[in-house]
């Protein structure tokens, strides 16, 4: 095999919600109250139910210096075209070589929280709804084969949650975003039997349950002073408390089908976590009564999870550690960890030893199989490889753009940013300091 032969399916990336995207999927009845983008300031915010909500782009820089990373973007006019145009982003993709992409919300949350909590239940229903409506209809189905759909769901509802799960599914979605731990939203935890019908309804449509990290457990900042470096590090590992909960959690002995990802978590600290829980239950099972029916934590943990990698040089210098046939690729496009234009190439050079079997299956095939997602039928699997890819895209500007603008923090170039420099520019970026 060589570079252009790879066949790329990302399954963590990210679109921003375009203006307009709720207008035409809101009920009638609630004409008027969708989530809409107003201009304050000279500055773009989205508006729902009186309150602005959130930061613009969520560090979408890609395309800029580096340099220039750090800066959130406060407007359209601040981030690349493909950030929230459907038709400028397939031609990145194109670009960056990469076939398929499952898109997580920037708006409602990575895993919709935002309108979990909102008073009136009826106009989050409609929201949810509305946003799931547009992101299959408008965004996935505007590009046919190109992308991996993903829905919502309220999670104060879990018998109207799982009708929307069959409602999605029957329209060909078979991956849901929630939280990796509810209980920081005010919500039931995950070994609490108020999320069964969920369960139940994904697995009986075959439905991946994706905890993107950030959503629920954070890495922590040490302090004000600690460079942002050491948070920007350790936010993938941070998955690693959820990923024990869900691990003993009851739910995998009740619906023995169903299957979860962890979204931008990495592989590489998998196989430690893994010892370490085979451990625990083997020393500590005798008086905590933890029972894993016979089996080990580990052999639960690759029946059920799904991994994947941006960059992950030691996890494939790892494969018999892990469970090859449930780890998967992510580009992260538009994020400042994102590798495009670069994503195919960064893929090879890390990947290139393994086997061609093993390449297949953690750059397209697990994820085919795991999101039920086959876009050979409909583009031929001659298509969708990296030289094909890059071949209709010679015409897209990749060079980076300078002078984007957006919060950036002032600081001195000889001092190192800090948790503090990050935090004070998210809090000049914040959509209430707008209003």
């Amino acid at each position: 095999m060589k570079k252009e032969d790879v066949i790329l399916v990302s399954v963590d990336d990210h679109a921003i919600e375009p203006r307009g995207a709720f207008d035409r999927h809101m009920p009638e009845k609630f004409k008027g109250r969708q989530p809409r983008v107003e201009n304050f300031k000279g500055r773009d915010v989205w508006m729902f139910e009186g309150d602005a909500t959130g930061y613009m782009g969520l560090n979408s820089v890609v395309g800029r210096p580096k340099e220039e990373y750090g800066m959130e973007p406060l407007g359209y006019d601040q981030m690349r075209r493909g950030t929230w145009d459907i038709k400028a982003r397939v031609e990145d993709m194109n670009a960056n070589g990469v076939l398929g992409s499952l898109c997580f919300p920037t708006f409602p949350g990575f895993a919709g929280q935002r309108f979990q909590n909102v008073a009136d239940k009826n106009v989050a229903m409609a929201a949810i709804q509305a946003y799931n409506d547009w992101h299959l209809h408008d965004w996935c189905n505007a590009a046919p084969g190109r992308f991996i759909p993903l829905m919502m769901i309220p999670w104060w509802n879990p018998q109207a949650a799982a009708k929307e799960i069959k409602r999605m599914a029957d329209l060909g979605v078979h991956a849901m975003t929630l939280s990796d731990n509810p209980t920081v939203h005010g919500y039931p935890s995950i070994h609490n039997d108020h999320w069964d019908p969920i369960w139940k309804a994904c697995e009986e449509n075959n439905v991946v349950i994706c905890c993107h990290i950030g959503t629920g457990a954070k890495a922590p900042h040490a302090s004000d002073e600690s460079p942002i470096d050491a948070w920007i590090t350790s936010m993938p590992i941070s998955i690693a408390n959820s990923a024990a909960d869900w691990l003993w959690a009851p739910m995998w002995k009740k619906f023995p089908k169903l299957r979860m990802a962890l979204s931008e978590g990495g592989i590489g600290w998998i196989p430690y976590l893994l010892e370490r829980a085979d451990f625990t239950h083997g020393h500590h099972h005798t008086w905590t009564n933890s029972n894993f029916g016979g089996r080990m934590p580990s052999e639960v943990f690759n029946e059920h999870i799904i991994t994947c990698f941006i960059e992950d040089e030691y996890g494939l210098q790892n494969t018999d550690r892990l469970n090859m046939d449930m780890v998967t690729w992510e580009c992260d496009y538009p994020h400042s960890d994102c590798t495009w234009p670069n994503s195919a190439d960064v893929f090879w050079k890390q990947a290139q030893h393994l086997s061609d079997e093993l390449i297949d299956k953690i750059s397209h095939r697990n994820a085919m199989r795991e999101f039920s997602y086959d876009p050979f039928s409909i583009l031929g699997r001659e298509n969708c490889t990296v030289g094909a890819l890059r071949a209709q895209a010679t015409h897209v500007d990749v060079s980076p753009a300078q002078g984007m603008g957006g919060a950036a923090p002032d600081r001195d170039p000889n001092r190192p940013v800090t948790s503090g420099d990050i935090n004070r520019m998210f809090e000049s970026a914040d959509a209430k300091t707008a209003l």
